[in-house]
C-alpha cells in the first residue's frame, strides 16, 4: 500500500486522468438519461389562443346634429368715425357752446372764436367789389364802341377777380370763427377754455361717433379665405353683454409683426350707450355642417397617427374611422365626417384593433358595470338595429 502511494506521488498525472475519466462518465450518462415530459398547458397554447373569447364592448348609435362652426377672437370695441377739430383762423376762445361729453348733431357750433374786425373789413371789401364792377363794366362798354383798348378791359377784368377773392376769403375767415362738428357724435375732448388764445391749426376738440359701434380685431392667415364681407358674428363684452355683429371690413395684407389680418366687425348703438374700448370676445360664424359629439376619451390614433373613433360595422368589425374635428367645447368634442349616423364603441376601444371580430353590448348596461374596462354583461346588440352598414 505504502508503495502504491509513494508510486502516486512520483507520477501525479495518473489521478488526473481518473478524474477526467469519471466526468466524462457523467456527462455521457446524462445525455442518455429519460428526458422530462413538456406541461400540457404549453402544447396545447397554439390551440387555446385561436380559441380565445371575443371581446365585449359597449356600442352607441350617434345621430349628427347640424352644428355652426366658428372662430374664437379677441378685439376691442372702437368708434365708427373720429375727429380733431382744430383752429382754422386765430382768435381769442370767446364762447364754448357746449360741454364735453355732450352729444351733437351735424354742423352745430361747438366754439366761437372772436371775430375782431373781420366783419369791418368785409364790409369794406363789399364796397370795393361794387366799385370793381362797376368799372369792369364801363371798360367793356368802351371797348364794345372801340373808344378803349383791350389792355385797359383786361386789366379792369382782373380788378373785378382779385376784389370778388378777397371778398371770398373774409366771408370764409368769418364762418371759420364759429367752429362745428363734422358729423353726429359726442364730444369727447375739449382741448380749450374759454379766453384761451388759438393759432391756425390748434386742437380744439374731439368728436366721436358710436353708431354704429365697431369691434376690432385679428385673424390668423389660416382663417382668412374662410372671411368674406357681411359674415354673421356673435360678440360678447367683458359687461357681460352679448351682440350680433357683422363683417365690414378686412385687410388685404397681413401685419408684418404679428402675420395676422385686421377686421372690422360693426354693432348697432343708436343711442350711444355702448362704450368704446371695452374688451371683447368675438365667435365669427364660418359655416354650418352636420357633426356628432362624443367625449374626449372616444378618441383614438391608429397605426400611423390618424386621429379618429372606432366604430362597429357590419359582422360586428371594428373599424377606425378617420374624422375632423369642428368645434370644442367644455364637455365633449363635435366630429365631422361621419355621416349622418354611427356606431361610436363607447367602452373597451382600447382593448380591439381595426379588423378585430367583437361582441357589442348595449350601452346602459356600461352604467352598472363595476369598472370602465370591458363591460361584463350578456345582452348582445345587433350591429344593423343600431345603425350599422
Amino acid at each position: 500500500m505504502a508503495s502504491t502511494k509513494q508510486y502516486l506521488a512520483r507520477n501525479p498525472w495518473i489521478i488526473s486522468i481518473v478524474i477526467l475519466v469519471i466526468i466524462g462518465v457523467w456527462l455521457i450518462s446524462g445525455m442518455f438519461g429519460p428526458q422530462e415530459t413538456p406541461p400540457a398547458h404549453t402544447a396545447s397554447q397554439g390551440t387555446s389562443q385561436q380559441s380565445a373569447p371575443l371581446a365585449k364592448v359597449a356600442v352607441s348609435t350617434v345621430t349628427a346634429q347640424p352644428i355652426t362652426r366658428t372662430i374664437a377672437l379677441y378685439g376691442r370695441t372702437a368708434p365708427d368715425r373720429k375727429a380733431t377739430l382744430g383752429a382754422e383762423v386765430a382768435g381769442n376762445v370767446e364762447q364754448l357752446l357746449i360741454r364735453k361729453g355732450q352729444f351733437v348733431k351735424k354742423g352745430q357750433a361747438i366754439v366761437q372764436l372772436n371775430k375782431a374786425d373781420r366783419e369791418l373789413q368785409l364790409q369794406r371789401a363789399l364796397a370795393l367789389l361794387s366799385v370793381r364792377s362797376k368799372e369792369f363794366n364801363a371798360a367793356k362798354s368802351l371797348r364794345e364802341r372801340g373808344l378803349q383798348g383791350e389792355v385797359a378791359l383786361t386789366k379792369a377784368q382782373a380788378s373785378l377777380v382779385e376784389a370778388k377773392a378777397t371778398v371770398k376769403n373774409l366771408e370764409l375767415a368769418l364762418s371759420n370763427t364759429t367752429i362745428t362738428a363734422p358729423f353726429d357724435g359726442i364730444v369727447n375732448i375739449l382741448h380749450v377754455e374759454q379766453g384761451d388764445y388759438l393759432g391756425v391749426g390748434d386742437p380744439v376738440a374731439n368728436v366721436v361717433d358710436l353708431d354704429p359701434l365697431v369691434i376690432t380685431a385679428d385673424v390668423s392667415e389660416r382663417h382668412i379665405q374662410s372671411i368674406h364681407h357681411g359674415q354673421k358674428a356673435q360678440v360678447i363684452l367683458s359687461t357681460g353683454l352679448t351682440l350680433d355683429a357683422k363683417l365690414r371690413y378686412k385687410a388685404s395684407i397681413a401685419s408684418e409683426t404679428t402675420n395676422t389680418f385686421p377686421i372690422e366687425l360693426e354693432v348697432s348703438n343708436p343711442d350711444s350707450a355702448l362704450a368704446a374700448g371695452i374688451s371683447a370676445e368675438v365667435d365669427l360664424i364660418l359655416d354650418s355642417q352636420s357633426a356628432i359629439k362624443v367625449t374626449p376619451s372616444m378618441l383614438a390614433l391608429d397605426e400611423i397617427g390618424n386621429l379618429g373613433i372606432k366604430t362597429l360595422v357590419a359582422d360586428n368589425k371594428v373599424a377606425f374611422a378617420p374624422i375632423a374635428i369642428v368645434k370644442v367645447e367644455p364637455d365633449g368634442v363635435w366630429l365631422g365626417g361621419l355621416g349622418e349616423q354611427v356606431n361610436v364603441i363607447t367602452v373597451g376601444q382600447g382593448f380591439v384593433r381595426n379588423g378585430d371580430t367583437v361582441i357589442p353590448v348595449e350601452t346602459a348596461s356600461i352604467n352598472n358595470s363595476p369598472s370602465n374596462d370591458v363591460p361584463d354583461t350578456k345582452t348582445p346588440v345587433n350591429p344593423k338595429q343600431t345603425g350599422g352598414e
